[in-house]
């Protein structure tokens, strides 16, 4: 018996709406299902981490998991959720953008193994490519109404301007059919009996079921998941500085473990569902020791190890763990030491700086702390927080007998300045 696919999702609070039968259908035979992805950049970020986890686990239930990528649907752009009309891409970036988010799916799915429920990626530019206007409309438009069109929220909102939406242009009002007309080629071409996505998606999947349906005399389905939110009613995902991305040149591996760790009790509980595949006896048991010691944050733990493991690799994920425990005190001189110089800079871009020349080394340490960096407001004070064994130079403690040398520069031009436990200063050493 495969596990129960929706049961696996309901637990995990991950199913918004389900078309009846749907569970019936997993649960009788090995299911074919996708999920669409619209390439607008060359990564994901971490919202689009609920469609390929729900992917993941449909491939742990044993059915088979389709990524579509919108090579031609990201040439339009999707109306649902959206108050004004997305920026068109051409056809070289789509592509660049296709084959980044590639590398990335294959670090949660299995598309290489033997297995028949093994993953497959689809580009619907494919066998939209050659379909000329006229056919379209001819074989996909004549069997959807634009009454069924219209009745749609997605697109009532915008051509109503519901809250604030501008109307709608003729190219997006297509969306559905063109997203329809996926769900009918992969049902006749691999299937495909089942899309899923979010909860905005609901009227497109459902035009792809009805067509499947008109069209082909088919049975399909539809299962979605509700749009993940944070405790505080902010957006999931959104940072100070944007989205966080699963590319590292985009979101770096230290930034993207601190936005897991740094999670609420609240969140993290949902998140621990959603975004691993930890059973749910396993997140009992994590639950239960949040309760007896929430300072331990196992959950935010739990998140950050797992997902910095998965999107970027073990290694960066330990660099991240030990970069933390620097920024919050328990890190050692060596750590520091071997710190990579643009984690260096990514963990303490948020303190004070100053850049002084490299004959500020020849001065004594209290002018240094003093008159050069300013990281003192005085020699008075300098001397106090010294005598008070306060100041720390490159996580090692130092006194007015320090002497200051090129060789203790980290990476060549830094040093990091620490007053007490959590008051850093970097100073940048320049020629």
């Amino acid at each position: 018996m495969k596990k129960n696919f929706v049961q696996e999702l309901l637990w995990r609070g991950m199913i918004q709406d389900v078309m009846p039968g749907t569970e019936e259908l997993l649960q009788k035979e090995t299911v074919t299902a996708y999920v669409g992805i619209d390439p607008t950049a060359d990564s994901l970020h971490i919202g689009h981490l609920v469609g390929i986890m729900m992917l993941k686990h449909l491939q742990l239930c044993g059915h088979r998991p389709v990524a579509l990528l919108g090579g031609a649907t990201g040439m339009i752009g999707d109306p649902s959720g959206k108050s004004q009309e997305r920026n068109l891409l051409d056809e070289a970036t789509l592509k660049h953008n296709q084959d980044a988010i590639e590398k990335q799916l294959a670090k949660f799915l299995d598309f290489s193994s033997d297995s028949l429920n093994r993953a497959e990626i689809v580009n619907n530019y494919e066998w939209m490519k050659s379909l000329s206007f006229l056919e379209f409309i001819r074989d996909v438009g004549k069997h959807i109404t634009v009454n069924y069109m219209m009745a749609k929220d997605s697109v009532k909102r915008r051509i109503t301007g519901e809250n604030g939406a501008e109307g709608m242009s003729f190219t997006e009002f297509t969306y559905q059919l063109v997203q329809g007309f996926d769900f009918y080629h992969l049902y006749t071409t691999r299937g495909c009996k089942l899309q899923m996505g979010g909860s905005d998606q609901w009227g497109n999947i459902t035009t792809g079921t009805e067509l499947i349906r008109r069209k082909a005399g088919g049975e399909a389905f539809a299962l979605t998941c509700p749009l993940i939110t944070k405790a505080d009613g902010g957006k999931f995902g959104k940072t100070e500085s944007g989205n966080v991305w699963l590319s590292a040149e985009r979101t770096s591996p230290y930034k993207f473990y601190q936005f897991w760790l740094n999670c609420s009790d609240e969140d993290s509980k949902k998140y621990i569902r959603i975004f691993t595949d930890f059973t749910q006896d396993e997140i009992a048991t994590m639950e239960q020791q949040q309760a007896e010691a929430p300072h331990l944050r196992t959950l935010q733990k739990a998140l950050a190890q797992t997902l910095t493991t998965w999107v970027h690799c073990a290694a960066d994920y330990e660099q991240a763990k030990e970069a933390s425990e620097i920024l919050f005190g328990s890190g050692t001189a060596d750590a520091l030491g071997r710190l990579p110089e643009n984690m260096l800079l990514d963990i303490f871009s948020g303190v004070p700086q100053s850049t002084v020349s490299a004959d500020a080394l020849d001065v004594n340490i209290v002018d240094f702390l003093s008159e050069k960096t300013g990281v003192l407001a005085s020699k008075g004070e300098a001397r106090r927080a010294l005598k008070e064994n306060s100041i720390s130079i490159n996580k090692t403690k130092v006194s007015e007998e320090t002497v200051l040398s090129p060789a203790m520069l980290l990476q060549g031009k830094y040093l990091l300045v620490q007053r007490g436990k959590k008051n850093y200063y970097l100073v940048i050493v320049g020629a």
